[in-house]
């Protein structure tokens, strides 16, 4: 099977460095996105900067491919936006690559073993994986595979609004009033749908902090604009993170705005929320949670309570996955966000990522399931040891070693100017919301 291409899921940042990585062993990688271009994802929050500066945020084997091509990298010290990152490293990465390498708009429906269900045992070692495709004119193809990385991130798999997991009651109806994704009020349309309105903002991430501060702004400009947000858990507590003190300056300075925001009055706080109902309210909606409390009058919600992975189209595929998290098995305990944050998670790769499906491996922001703690420092770190092991180097592989910020909990982006935080140290999260994307991880939703 040595001769077989080694398939990466998702041409996002996690994705193209594994690429990389494989190709800088020789083996031969098969990138397949859904998206027309590479950082499709990413590109869906173009509008969000990113905790991390440009030196944590490009992985090093696609640095080095990069400058064979003659590329410029950006200034280590400043931080991108996505667009910044799609536009300036990850599009010039995948055509480093070449579209042999990375083909577009192709959509992985599902994963199998040549000739065998879930439940065959015989040939799991030896006969190669298959990945079913469909082409964006409706057509089916096979892919023959040596290995599968799944690097295709939870950009596609947002959290519900309702508290319980599932979506409440009349969510569905209510959908073109809620939005998944932190609004981009620089878009005329979308700030048209919040100013002079009410809009609830809910989630306790950096992603909902990353949307309180840029509509606490629309509502200085203009003072018709009503803001609630509301929180499940039963008190602020740790939301604003680590502050002057958060070893990612841009994550502690949009902690620290948020919280400003907050004590100016720009918005109202409703904690102890977890919504069960959404409903009409002549005209507008209304939102009633499992205690009977309700939030009425509402034009707009912007529901961001991180995001879970999409695990269908692996259906045939021996997944062992923590029951809790979604996260693989082994990867689980390290990364609990109960317990760890994202710079307390120990360093983990091709021996934790494995699955019982001999050749496979969850990596990047889908490999953490559940938990909001993810890094692209991490993702590079993983796909460097899986692209080791699947080359047969078990002790490059075994070798992981990453030091990481700490203080806080990784989950999201924020919009603090460059001049806040230019220069100064730092740097790791940032899908999305986006993302990992923070946005519920920002630096890696792909």
């Amino acid at each position: 099977m040595n001769e077989l291409p080694v398939v990466v899921v998702g041409a996002g940042p996690i994705g193209l460095a594994a690429a990389a990585e494989l190709r800088e062993r020789g083996l031969r990688p098969l990138v397949l996105e859904r998206g027309e271009r590479a950082g499709a994802a990413v590109t869906e929050w173009n509008h969000v900067r990113l905790f991390s500066r440009w030196g944590e945020l490009i992985a090093p084997a696609g640095r080095r491919l990069l400058e064979t091509t003659g590329w410029t990298a950006p200034d280590p010290e400043t931080y991108p936006t996505g667009q910044d990152w799609a536009h300036d490293y990850l599009i010039p990465l995948a055509d480093a690559l070449g579209d042999k390498v990375v083909r577009l708009g192709v959509e992985v429906v599902g994963v199998t073993r040549r000739g065998r269900d879930r439940v065959v045992d015989a040939g799991r070692d030896t006969e190669p994986l298959v990945v079913r495709l469909r082409t964006a004119d409706g057509g089916e193809e096979r892919v023959t595979a040596r290995a599968v990385i799944d690097a295709s991130g939870t950009w596609t798999g947002p959290n519900p609004l309702g508290g319980d997991g599932l979506p409440a009651l009349g969510e569905a109806a209510a959908a073109e009033a809620i939005s998944y994704r932190v609004p981009d009020l620089n878009d005329p349309r979308e700030r048209a749908h919040h100013a002079g309105a009410h809009t609830v903002i809910a989630g306790s991430g950096h992603s909902a902090l990353t949307a309180i501060v840029a509509l606490a702004e629309l509502a200085k400009d203009d003072p018709d604009t009503r803001l609630t947000w509301v929180l499940r858990r039963g008190e602020v507590g740790d939301t604003f993170g680590g502050g002057a003190a958060d070893q990612l300056p841009a994550r502690g300075a949009l902690g620290l705005r948020a919280k400003a925001a907050v004590e100016a009055g720009l918005l109202r706080l409703v904690t102890g929320f977890r919504t069960a109902t959404v409903e009409s309210d002549g005209g507008r909606i209304a939102l009633t949670a499992e205690s009977g409390a309700r939030v009425e009058g509402v034009d707009r919600v912007v529901a961001l309570t991180g995001f879970r992975p999409v695990l269908s189209w692996l259906s045939e595929i021996r997944l062992g996955l923590d029951p809790v998290l979604e996260a693989p098995v082994r990867l689980a305990p390290l990364i609990d966000p109960n317990v760890h944050s994202c710079g307390t998670v120990y360093p983990h790769g091709a021996a934790e990522l494995s699955h019982p499906e001999p050749g496979f491996y969850l990596a990047g922001m889908k490999s953490y399931g559940r938990a909001p703690t993810f890094l692209a420092l991490t993702g590079y770190e993983q796909v460097r040891s899986i692209a080791a092991e699947i080359a047969g180097d078990r002790e490059s592989a075994a070798r992981v070693e990453l030091t990481l910020p700490e203080t806080g909990v990784c989950g999201g982006a924020g919009v603090v100017d460059e001049s806040e935080t230019a220069g100064s140290d730092g740097g790791c999260c940032g899908s999305p919301t986006p993302q990992l994307i923070s946005l519920g991880s920002v630096d890696s939703d792909s």
